[in-house]
């Protein structure tokens, strides 16, 4: 991606766009795309305001919600790749804040 990236024009907003990176992989046929589906989003932060905006967009779903978004101990054990006993050791390490409390709570709950 970085030798694409170098060969990209900075945008009429003097930034190189993702998209752009994007467009190039899949002009040489190096990128699969996937419409993405209900419940998804994406939030470009390429600026202060923007990402002020998807700051406070993750912190209203994960309070409305409590559920925390992408988490990576909780992906990571959903998927199969960490066990709840490593899950677990990881929440006990931190258990005096609320990432901690987070990973213990989600061992005790099922969610789906």
């Amino acid at each position: 991606m970085v030798k694409i990236a170098y060969t990209l024009k900075p945008s009429a907003r003097g930034e190189h766009e993702i998209t752009d990176v994007n467009k190039a992989y899949l002009a040489i046929g190096g990128l699969h795309v996937v419409v993405m589906g209900r419940g998804m989003a994406w939030l470009d932060t390429g600026t202060h305001e923007s990402l002020m905006d998807a700051s406070l967009y993750i912190q209203a779903i994960e309070k409305r919600q409590g559920l925390m978004v992408a988490c990576p101990e909780e992906i990571a054990y959903r998927s199969g790749y960490v066990t709840a006993e490593q899950v677990e050791k990881i929440g006990n390490s931190m258990k005096n804040n609320s990432y901690g409390a987070y990973l213990l709570q989600l061992l005790r709950e099922k969610v789906f």
